[in-house]
């Protein structure tokens, strides 16, 4: 080892470093995966206290027993999750087939002018019924029965309900629990590390959320006046693709520009793709920054690359969850680095002046 040059040393320990990382981090997925039933729930309950975190710090602001606002929240919570479901689904139902028809019919339009790509979109529209049923069955090869994946979700949410209640309730505990399980030395940079990872996922949560809502609002609004059909089903679409950073609102908005292609001709829908790009800037340049300023900003090829790694491992809830976990990610990396950047550049304090018997 001694007879290769220093560069060449220095670069085979940073690819075993690197190695060495890839290794634990190919192994803890693995075992994410493999414990998906129990690591899922409290991955989803993190990011639940991290949304509701506020509403029961204000209740218990307010004198409320920390048990009583940790129900009053999950209450909350499932009111407004079952209501938002409802409001969504039954949108979906009342417009979807308005959708697909529309879609099917800006179909035959692009196979008049693009020829067979526009006749293969025009099969794969008519045909998407099949194509869904087909990919489900493949998707679901690996799995006894359909009812044993519905009851394994069902149980997943109610383990997560369950679990954002206590850490809702005992998270005046966190920072005692961390500090007394890790060494004396590390607690105060780990506590760090853990309060700038958490408060990542909480800026990240809440400001998509509101976000979400200002987005579908928009849209909406914007869709309506144009006399698209659908307008709620598709603005419910943007709301729920808005947690899928720029991925989701690009399919979301291909879909209502689509829509109004069909049905209100190629100056709507021209109108619509406007409305939809206006949106897109209005977050990009003022919601974004003034909404989010305070969590991780991470970059768009960050992001993008981060969605694929996590539809790779676990679909599309591995595309919900890759962007706030990335987001702690970065916070506890950005911390790491402002403690060791303080550290270095604190100045020495100099040694005090010895004091020797020939002086005095």
């Amino acid at each position: 080892m001694h007879l290769l040059p220093d560069p060449v040393r220095r670069l085979a320990a940073w690819c075993a470093v690197v190695l060495l990382v890839a290794g634990v981090g190919y192994i803890g997925v693995r075992l994410c995966v493999e414990f998906r039933t129990a690591v899922v729930p409290v991955l989803l309950a993190l990011l639940g206290t991290a949304l509701l975190g506020p509403l029961h710090r204000r209740l218990v602001k307010a004198r409320v027993n920390r048990s009583v606002a940790a129900g009053l929240t999950c209450v909350a919570v499932v009111a407004v999750v079952g209501g938002a479901v409802y409001i969504v689904v039954a949108a979906l139902i009342r417009s979807g087939d308005q959708i697909v028809r529309s879609l099917r019919q800006a179909a035959r339009g692009i196979s008049e002018h693009f020829g067979a790509a526009g006749t293969s979109l025009h099969d794969l529209a008519s045909n998407a019924r099949e194509l869904l049923g087909k990919f489900g069955g493949t998707a679901a090869s690996g799995v006894i029965s359909g009812v044993s994946v519905v009851g394994e979700s069902i149980a997943m949410a109610v383990l997560a309900l369950l679990l954002v209640f206590f850490f809702l309730r005992d998270s005046h505990l966190a920072v005692g629990t961390l500090r007394s399980l890790s060494p004396h030395t590390a607690a105060d940079t780990l506590e760090a590390m853990a309060r700038r990872a958490y408060q990542a996922v909480e800026g990240f949560m809440r400001g998509t959320t509101l976000i979400a809502l200002i987005d579908a609002l928009c849209i909406t609004v914007g869709l309506l006046v144009l006399r698209v059909p659908g307008a709620a089903g598709l603005g419910a679409l943007v709301f729920v693709g808005a947690y899928i950073p720029y991925l989701g609102a690009f399919l979301s908005g291909a879909v209502a520009v689509l829509v109004a292609l069909a049905d209100r001709g190629f100056v709507i829908a021209l109108w619509a793709l406007a409305v939809v790009l206006a949106v897109q800037v209005l977050e990009g340049h003022v919601l974004q920054p003034m909404i989010q300023s305070r969590t991780v900003q991470m970059h768009p090829a960050v992001v993008m690359l981060t969605i694929t790694a996590g539809a790779s491992v676990a679909g599309i809830l591995g595309m919900l969850l890759a962007v706030p976990l990335t987001a702690a990610a970065f916070g506890v990396v950005h911390e790491l680095r402002a403690r060791y950047a303080t550290s270095a550049s604190a100045p020495s304090t100099p040694p005090a002046p010895s004091s020797d018997s020939s002086d005095s």
